[in-house]
């Protein structure tokens, strides 16, 4: 880095981590949770290019990241690429040009790729089954994996000329490696150009939004295995077994999650939340299937020494209380809709409240209706340190730019010293309220 890139660099990472540990930064910080086509789609890049042509779409990234003075750089992850998709034939994503008009966002395909009578295969072997039944539901390319016996038959040396030799040389087989070969190179050329963009991005002073990701795992379950409609007929059909594979996938996890942060050397894990929602189940049932698998995971991140960053989609209002019991000043929730007032009562001083410009005024408002909602989370939140300002959604595609610059231009003008006069004065009320407690 030159010193002046370094200089940026050390400023913004300092000022993530103040806003994080809720103490007052020297402003607050304007960063992105996740940014899908906005910044290609500004510049000229259909959905599908962004998503095949890597190097133009980082290039288009970088560009737009140095114009809006964003304090962390997007992770280029959370777009993967559509070659890997392509060459499997995968069946649980669709993508701009791989079944969808070029300027479409990707989708994914839900389905019961894990059967509802196949709870006990899946607990009992859970790589084996992933193997040998989810993966060949999951691409055409990999429905020769449905044929393999039971991996532990595998298990001797004896069996690699008589079992495995002759599977893996017939015709399918030979077909299907040399799949997968065509994947991992599509996949290390994908992950070159990340790396390379992680680090030039750095070069220019911007710290990378987060390190790794990992899921709920009841979200996991309900995602990528039962489906939406599995997920809940099987809390009133089969609760015990829902309860017992969300117990399974939660050290998988903390395990997955931990490791990959680690290698990257950024501390922040991203975690989307989908079904804990209000709209998605009901208190009763967040309490007793959601909430208790995912409080773990947060917490063993925290004790692992990094700042889970969980994405909370929906409405949380009805879940702040539970939000309250996570250790202060260790974890940043970007929420989606929330009460603001009950959201900085209830978790104020407990964690970082990172978002929620609605994306419906970033998308159809006005640049003067977008500062004054910017100026509402400042006085807000921002008392305490605890703010970080984006979308409600991160950038949705369809942003006006003219409002994506007011939000941040009102961040610059209105968040600096950590607080505006009405921010120090909400912070002194509050303080003033706790003594008279």
């Amino acid at each position: 880095m030159s010193p002046t890139a370094a200089e940026q660099y050390e400023a913004r990472a300092k000022r993530i981590d103040d806003a994080i540990r809720l103490q007052v930064p020297d402003r607050v910080p304007v960063a992105c949770c996740q940014m899908m086509y906005y910044m290609t789609r500004v510049s000229g890049i259909s959905n599908r290019e962004a998503m095949v042509d890597h190097g133009r779409r980082l290039s288009a990234w970088k560009e737009i990241t140095r114009k809006l003075r964003l304090d962390l750089a997007p992770h280029a992850i959370v777009l993967p690429p559509a070659q890997p998709f392509s060459i499997l034939g995968v069946k649980q994503f669709r993508w701009p040009g791989g079944g969808l008009a070029d300027d479409a966002p990707f989708q994914y395909v839900e389905n019961e790729y894990l059967k509802a009578d196949e709870y006990d295969d899946f607990l009992k072997d859970p790589g084996g089954f992933t193997v040998r039944r989810i993966w060949p539901r999951l691409a055409s390319a990999l429905e020769p994996l449905a044929r393999l016996r039971p991996l532990h038959w595998y298990s001797n040396s004896r069996s690699f000329s008589h079992l495995l030799g002759p599977l893996l040389g017939s015709e399918e087989y030979v077909t299907l490696l040399r799949k997968m070969i065509e994947m991992g190179e599509a996949s290390l050329d994908f992950l070159g150009k990340l790396f390379a963009y992680t680090v030039e991005m750095q070069e220019l002073g911007f710290p990378l939004v987060y390190g790794s990701s990992a899921d709920a795992p009841f979200d996991y379950l309900a995602d990528q295995l039962r489906g939406t409609r599995g997920a809940m007929l099987d809390m009133f059909r089969r609760p015990d077994k829902i309860l017992a594979a969300v117990e399974l996938l939660t050290p998988m996890a903390i395990e997955s999650a931990a490791y990959l942060a680690k290698r990257s050397g950024n501390t922040r894990v991203f975690m989307p939340l989908h079904r804990g929602a209000a709209g998605f189940m009901s208190d009763e049932q967040f309490r007793r299937f959601y909430w208790p698998s995912l409080r773990k995971v947060l917490e063993a991140l925290v004790e692992a020494g990094l700042t889970p960053a969980p994405f909370f989609e929906g409405d949380y209002t009805p879940r702040l209380e539970y939000l309250a019991e996570l250790p202060r000043g260790r974890i940043v929730g970007h929420f989606d809709r929330v009460d603001r007032k009950k959201a900085a009562k209830l978790i104020g001083d407990t964690m970082c409240f990172w978002g929620n410009v609605p994306a419906g005024l970033l998308i159809a408002g006005t640049p003067e209706q977008v500062r004054d909602d910017v100026k509402e989370l400042i006085d807000t939140f921002a008392g305490n340190g605890g703010l970080i300002v984006d979308g409600s959604m991160g950038i949705p595609d369809e942003a006006r730019p003219e409002n994506v610059q007011a939000m941040i231009d009102t961040v610059f003008a209105y968040g600096v010293n950590g607080s505006p006069r009405e921010c120090r004065r909400v912070r002194v009320d509050r303080l003033l309220g706790k003594r008279r407690t």
